[in-house]
């Protein structure tokens, strides 16, 4: 045997039902600006390859990010087929090197955006 419940209507409610839509998701500023910098600085350039923009939700930055390493990569792949011994370790440095430049590039970046984000908000 159930129990039928019948909602609470108040004369209020009925002659005046909301006017607009009342949405509860964030928008991408506030997830930016609630984003805590240094994650977002520190996951770019540990692991590198823009992993702190996924942590901001910032999908069109990580995949600009994720071409221009693939894009050194294949680069460096395509300069280092005739290298020899000592060319080839000066490739990897200047790889590594090209890395380390991106995963800095990107960790300040990220860092700029948060500050514009919070202080905008």
């Amino acid at each position: 045997m159930g129990v039928l419940v019948t909602p609470l209507v108040t004369e209020f409610g009925r002659h005046n039902p909301p006017t607009g839509l009342i949405t509860m998701a964030p928008t991408k500023q506030e997830i930016l600006a609630a984003s805590a910098g240094w994650v977002a600085v520190t996951l770019n350039v540990l692991p590198d390859l823009g992993a702190g923009y996924l942590y901001q939700r910032r999908w069109k930055a990580y995949w600009i990010t994720s071409a221009l390493a693939t894009t050194w990569f294949v680069l460096g792949a395509a300069l280092a087929q005739d290298a020899g011994a000592t060319e080839e370790l000066q490739n990897q440095l200047a790889g590594l090197g090209g890395l380390a430049a991106l995963a800095a590039g990107t960790a300040v970046e990220a860092g700029v955006a948060v500050k514009k984000a919070r202080s905008a908000g």
